[in-house]
């Protein structure tokens, strides 16, 4: 069993999407925002890697093959939804995509930045420990 490397990167992607999972549903449920199309999108492609990544975790029998095809996609949507924001382009899904709705107060990052940026951490994690070796 590969417990030592492999499912601690998992478990630490799974903390990951579930943090962003909950943040979601907190600015839309807590806050009130409404979420636009591409928000919709990104909530689809991250929501479901809470379970997959916790299913992974207790048997990682290549989760590579059921979370990246999630994972890929979703980052490249909130790339694309973060430029949308930074260039103030309108978007070409009919919503208010380039609206910024809330603005961390520290680091000045958007809701489609963070979800950027859990994209990534989920990405990175899990192709770490696909790529690790077996201990």
């Amino acid at each position: 069993m590969r417990w030592p490397s492999d499912r601690r990167l998992l478990g630490a992607a799974t903390a990951v999407a579930t943090v962003a999972t909950a943040g979601s549903l907190y600015f839309s449920l807590g806050m009130g925002l409404y979420p636009c199309e591409l928000c919709w999108y990104q909530r689809i492609l991250m929501y479901p890697l809470v379970v997959v990544l916790g299913v992974a975790t207790l048997d990682d029998r290549l989760p590579h093959r059921t979370v990246l095809p999630l994972s890929v996609p979703g980052l490249a949507l909130a790339a694309y939804h973060s430029y949308l924001q930074a260039t103030a382009t309108s978007c070409g899904f009919g919503g208010p995509c380039a609206t910024v709705q809330f603005r961390l107060p520290v680091l000045g990052l958007t809701i489609p930045n963070l979800s950027l940026l859990g994209f990534l951490f989920v990405t990175v994690l899990v192709v770490a420990a696909w790529r690790s070796p077996n201990v």
